[in-house]
């Protein structure tokens, strides 16, 4: 089979495609109502108090630290004669429905502390809810095809119906503002709409879209050394740092957006141009989708990725040198930067691809264990990419609603064009590390036939020979089991003994431990006037909180094995052999032979 050339079992109906697709615009399109509007809502409308508001929405945030992970863990390991994603989507969308409707619907006679609660009750559910289902389905999309181009359409379908959900989302309010006067009403109808959205859409996917009986069949992985295994992997961890340093400037252009065209540019109608310009953003993402995908199928999703980098590192400079006026220049631009978000597509596309080169390393379906990677990485990183502007415009003399100095001009014109192209090209130097392209899939899918066959494969990225899982030097449980342990630490025992593993874990437990609490204590410093929403060093001594809990509880899950490697006595040769599997110790020259059987294949 030639590189371009789909297989007919792989190919997804359009049927498959939508159903999966369609769940989308209700998820995400809740994403800006739930974040942009409800805190203000609940501020001016309901008068709950906007320190413990933003205090409610940092503490879901830290939860999921935790949530997130375990959830890829569990929608894993965890399999029901309805697969292991549906079972969770039935179960996470309508309680996310439920959570929303009471969310958008207060009842009247709250006092302000008690509406607080309420937003912090309510919040917290949707946000578990969210995770209950969102990881198996990004999951599920993963797994639905192994064909490589295949993947670039079925996500170019769900980015499609994700714009047209925040689009949806941001004309709506608008819209049933004019209708009702009452603005409770309003959104007691938003809320119902993307409920009923929420429930059907997922309904109709959880009947239309069926998971591979194959995948359902593998055996499950650990979650220590899941995660462990998972940063093994370097095109995940090359994939990983490129979104991670990409969406450090995610939340710019939403927060900073509006106080740039106001006070740099000075429209006459601000209202009608900051309408046109976020509609003109999200339009231009979604016109952009069939380009992206004809050139991921025509020049490969490595390229295009590239390019759509290219289009945030150019775009900035061009909006930094605008000034008052230059509003036509300023709408070409941001239609032009728009056209990224429809690249989200080959992001998601890659993200299947380097799960199939995982299986080859380790014969494990892991798809949800790395859904929560991708799903936790947005919502830590734009805590700070929303905060940190707000904090510079305070700090250089901002004052609402007046003519702002030419320092405050300037932080503007840094922040939405200087500061993303800049992140954009960091991120660009370490796309330049990611090798796989569409023959390097198609030989990773041909490999995972030979390990299916009892034969051993090639790695295409490094050359190695890979016995299949299970015929490999190290047994396969043996394997999984030393994953639990770092490599400094094998090595820590291999001079020490075995009971040094147990007192490198119960050290990190304590570290988890102190630096949970240091955080506690620099919140409730923080914290002195609720009626203000506390700063952003409050917001991340929360979100590092929810990191020490998430490391405690890894840690916490490392104790048993720790007692157990120090009672079972396993042979030194045994953990040299698994420090050379982790590459952490030079491999063996037995290990880069071309073992029997793969010769002349």
């Amino acid at each position: 089979m030639s590189a371009t050339q789909a297989s007919p079992e792989e190919r997804l109906p359009l049927g498959v495609k939508l159903a999966f697709s369609a769940p989308a615009l209700a998820s995400v399109g809740l994403t800006l109502p739930i974040f942009a509007l409800m805190p203000k809502f609940y501020s001016d409308e309901i008068l709950a108090p906007l320190g413990l508001i933003a205090i409610a929405i940092a503490i879901a945030r830290a939860f999921d630290a935790i949530t997130d992970p375990a959830m890829g863990w569990i929608s894993d390991r965890v399999k029901t004669p309805w697969g292991r994603r549906r079972p969770w989507i039935v179960l996470g969308a309508p309680l996310t429905a439920v959570a929303v409707l009471a969310l958008f619907s207060p009842p009247q006679e709250l006092t302000p502390n008690a509406a607080a609660l309420w937003f912090g009750v309510c919040f917290g559910a949707y946000f578990l809810g969210h995770t209950i289902y969102w990881v198996p389905y990004g999951a599920l999309g993963y797994e639905l095809s192994m064909d490589y181009n295949e993947r670039s359409s079925l996500f170019g379908w769900r980015e499609a119906f994700s714009l047209v959900g925040t689009l949806m989302a941001g004309v709506t309010p608008v819209a049933l503002a004019r209708l009702f006067t009452d603005e409770r009403t309003g959104y007691q109808v938003v809320g119902a709409i993307f409920a009923v959205l929420l429930i059907v859409l997922f309904g109709w996917l959880v009947l239309r879209v069926r998971e591979r009986e194959d995948f359902v069949r593998r055996a499950p992985n650990p979650l220590v050394p899941g995660v462990r295994r998972s940063l093994r992997n370097r095109p995940f961890r090359t994939l990983l740092a490129a979104y991670m340093v990409f969406s450090l400037t995610g939340a710019i252009p939403a927060t900073v957006a509006p106080f740039f065209l106001q006070y740099v540019l000075q429209p006459e109608d601000y209202g009608l141009w900051l309408t046109l310009t976020i509609g003109g953003y999200v339009v231009a993402g979604i016109v952009s989708i069939p380009v992206w995908v004809m050139m991921a199928r025509r020049f490969g999703k490595r390229v295009t990725w590239f390019v759509s980098i290219w289009v945030g590192i150019t775009g900035g400079p061009g909006i930094f040198f605008l000034g008052e006026g230059d509003m036509l220049p300023f709408v070409v631009l941001i239609l032009y930067t728009g056209t990224n978000l429809g690249a989200h597509l080959v992001q998601a596309s890659m993200q299947a691809d380097v799960i199939d080169y995982d299986e080859l390393h380790t014969g494990k379906r892991r798809e949800a264990q790395y859904a929560s990677f991708w799903a936790i990485i947005p919502k830590f990183v734009a805590i700070p990419s929303a905060a940190i502007p707000l904090a510079i415009l305070a700090a250089i003399g901002y004052v609402p609603n007046q003519v702002q100095t030419a320092e405050v001009q300037f932080a503007l014109r840094v922040m939405l064009g200087l500061a993303p192209a800049a992140v954009s090209l960091v991120a660009f130097a370490i796309a330049l590390r990611f090798r796989m392209t569409e023959e390097v899939h198609l030989k990773i899918r041909e490999g995972l036939e030979r390990h299916r066959r009892g034969e051993a494969a090639q790695d295409p990225l490094t050359g190695e020979w890979l016995q299949p899982p299970g015929a490999r030097r190290l047994d396969d449980d043996t394997g999984w089991f030393l994953d639990h342990f770092s490599p400094g630490e094998i090595r820590r025992v291999l001079r020490e003994g075995p009971a040094r593993a147990l007192r490198d874990v119960l050290s990190m437990v304590a570290l988890s431990v102190a630096l949970f609490a240091a955080c506690l204590a620099w919140v409730a410093d923080g914290v002195q006037d609720l009626s203000t929403k506390p700063g952003g060093a409050v917001t991340l001594a929360v979100v590092l909180a929810g990191f020490a809990l998430t490391l405690l509880v890894f840690e916490l899950l490392r104790i048993r094995p720790a007692r157990r490697l120090a009672a079972a006595g396993i042979s030194d040769d045994v953990l040299r052999a698994h420090l050379a599997e982790m590459g952490a110790a030079d491999a063996t020259e037995s290990a880069r032979e071309v073992p029997v059987g793969a010769a002349g294949s």
